[in-house]
């Protein structure tokens, strides 16, 4: 049995239990209950949500113990100042189990009780800059779904800590469960952590229906050619139409977005690590494993071989 603590403080970002739909679909998919979730805070009773929703809590002491502790996050926190009392605690949990998390801004208060020092870290891309000056002894790493650092796991935005849960059952059941685990909760993909905090359909941001549908079409068919004309036609455009509003709309042409999109599917096929590169570079719509690492390495500054590399490091701690 793995107990899964939740260390929670007034007003704490009330998404952070909606993690735990994670281990419970985990428990269905499993057929049997692998994991015990129990939300904690330091007096025991009501916890006020950000939302305003409360919680019924166990108050925490040096005698709780738990397998894993995950410790929410508040709407700003530089604004925030987290009680020594439970500093303490967490820096006294986590020396007493397997894995400790900071979902989203949960990491400043990781960094606050000491767990962050000398060690990679993430958090929501609104803060990363906060954190750098906070905690100058971490090495943030600003684009990233979540991180592992030994036993010290962070998360980006909220849903990042869904991925982040994820990771953990891959980690504790294997891919298998993980992956059925997502299926039940309708996740688009399972990101196994070193995506970028932003994918590319977000930042690319039309503004109509017609463009859209053309950017789903793409997103769907990336190992065809994606000529101008199978976009335009996808948005009922003509060509000429196509291009000039897809420029408006996007501030791209069509061919660099893309090249955007087959490099995000790329470097998720490559951190999933389940194909070669030929047949990433070839389902993804590039010519071949070299045309896609010269258009990786000038995307990203690094080879699909080195990403690759960390990718699997990082599930092996």
């Amino acid at each position: 049995m793995h107990r899964i603590g939740y260390f929670l403080t007034d007003g704490f970002q009330v998404m952070a239990i909606g993690t735990q739909s994670v281990f419970e679909f985990a428990n269905v998919v499993a057929r049997e209950r692998v994991y015990e979730v129990t939300n904690y805070s330091i007096a025991g009773g009501e916890t006020r949500s950000s939302l305003g929703v409360s919680v019924r809590t166990q108050a925490a002491d040096v005698g709780t113990a738990a397998d894993t502790w995950m410790i929410s996050g508040v709407i700003d926190p530089t604004d925030y100042i987290t009680a020594a009392e439970e500093l303490e605690f967490i820096a006294h949990a986590s020396k007493h189990s397997r894995r400790t998390a900071g979902l989203c801004t949960g990491a400043f208060v990781l960094g606050e009780a000491g767990l962050l020092d000398g060690r990679r870290a993430t958090t929501h891309w609104a803060y990363v800059e906060a954190l750098k000056a906070q905690y100058p002894l971490v090495q943030v790493e600003a684009d990233r779904i979540f991180i592992v650092d030994g036993a010290i796991w962070t998360s980006a935005g909220l849903t990042a800590a869904m991925d982040l849960a994820l990771g953990m059952v891959e980690k504790d059941l294997g891919p298998d469960v993980a992956t059925s685990v997502a299926r039940v909760l309708v996740m688009n993909h399972r990101r196994s952590g070193g995506q970028p905090q932003h994918s590319e359909m977000l930042k690319l941001a039309p503004k109509s229906d017609r463009i859209q549908a053309a950017l789903e079409y793409a997103r769907k068919n990336l190992s065809s050619p994606l000529r101008v004309d199978d976009l335009a036609r996808a948005a009922h455009l003509s060509a000429r139409q196509f291009g000039r509003i897809f420029l408006s709309e996007t501030g791209q042409s069509p061919a660099k977005a893309i090249e955007q999109l087959r490099l995000e599917a790329a470097r998720n096929m490559i951190e999933r690590g389940r194909h070669s590169l030929e047949i990433i570079a070839r389902e993804t719509g590039f010519r071949d494993r070299s045309h896609l690492r010269e258009v990786f390495v000038r995307g990203y500054g690094v080879t699909p071989q080195s990403l690759r590399r960390d990718a699997r490091s990082s599930v092996a701690e």
